[in-house]
């Protein structure tokens, strides 16, 4: 994600773990989730995500039924550390939103049963019954910032907002609605998982949720010349280097056979496929964890692995189709 402008679950934002579709209405900061109030979604399902014949790990790939991807998390694995933060979120949002919220999502580490306290952040996805208005953002800000400064085990929250008409439409069908569909928690309302199809790790997944890695360095060129302190790089150079690495592994995802959300995997995924540009991508992942504030890190994101990464793209999968609201 990156900022206010358009979300982008799958690329620059969340935790250091977290994954998704990208989209049009934007969220509101940087960027789920416990268990159990009335009013709450399913339990989720399967633990994480398919690949056929996959060993099942923390975070990693599990067996797929049918060649499907399985839908990630799960309010049961939540650990206890991040219980009573969940239980605020659940609170506020209900609260907050009140008739205008549809449903409430968790994705990223905290559903998975992965998130590391004090380096993990919390990603909330919110489906409200029309578009987000101007006053929604800025609640949805607010209740990012309570929740920063009340809970250390967290570094930094991201609330996504979305109308949900947008999110069960055929122009973001493979794209968050796959991310709703395969990677969020069901936390409040109902699932809108429910009226989404099942999905395959098709070249048409891949080209709608990262085919445009292009537009992504532009913003990164321009953020990298606007920044003025260690902070904003290291922020910078931790949401380019998880775009990068998930759009190497979307890249080779219908190759593969199935999904991770684990940074590791998925570099070592793409490295099967293009040795040449392996250990330059295990280097990316690891600094997606553990990011530092350096100019010269960008400008090789932006001038050497992210343009060669664009253009394989590509060829390989196409362009992902333009979003009128993004324009």
């Amino acid at each position: 994600m990156d900022g206010t402008g358009g979300a982008d679950p799958m690329g620059t934002g969340g935790d250091t773990d977290s994954a998704g579709g990208t989209g049009g209405a934007g969220r509101t900061g940087s960027a789920g989730h416990a268990g159990g109030a009335s009013g709450e979604g399913s339990t989720g399902s399967a633990s994480h995500t398919g690949r056929t014949g996959g060993a099942s790990s923390t975070g990693g790939t599990t067996g797929g039924t049918g060649g499907y991807i399985e839908r990630e998390g799960s309010l049961t694995l939540v650990q206890t550390e991040f219980q009573p933060l969940v239980a605020a979120l659940r609170d506020r949002v209900a609260d907050r939103f009140d008739g205008r919220l549809h449903s409430a999502y968790l994705y990223g580490s905290v559903p998975r049963g992965t998130a590391q306290v004090g380096r993990s952040d919390l990603d909330v996805l919110l489906a409200l019954h029309t578009e987000p208005t101007a006053a929604d953002r800025a609640e949805a800000r607010a209740v990012e910032a309570e929740l920063d400064a009340e809970f250390d085990v967290i570094d930094g929250a991201g609330i996504l907002l979305f109308g949900r008409d947008m999110l069960l439409s055929e122009l973001e069908r493979h794209d968050l609605g796959w991310f709703v569909a395969c990677l969020c928690t069901p936390l409040l309302g109902a699932d809108l998982a429910e009226q989404l199809p099942r999905y395959r790790p098709t070249s048409l997944l891949a080209r709608e949720t990262n085919g445009d890695l292009g537009d992504a360095l532009a913003r990164w060129r321009r953020g990298a010349a606007e920044a003025t302190g260690e902070a904003r790089l290291r922020s910078l150079v931790r949401g380019a280097s998880r775009k990068l690495v998930r759009t190497a592994f979307t890249l080779v995802m219908p190759r593969y056979g199935g999904w991770t959300s684990d940074l590791t995997e998925q570099a070592e995924a793409f490295a099967r496929y293009y040795p040449e540009r392996a250990e330059q991508l295990r280097k990316t992942a690891v600094l997606a964890g553990n990011p530092v504030g350096d100019r010269d890190v960008l400008t090789m994101y932006t001038e050497d692995l992210g343009p060669w990464l664009a253009a394989e793209y590509l060829t390989v999968h196409g362009a992902k189709s333009p979003r009128p609201y993004e324009s």
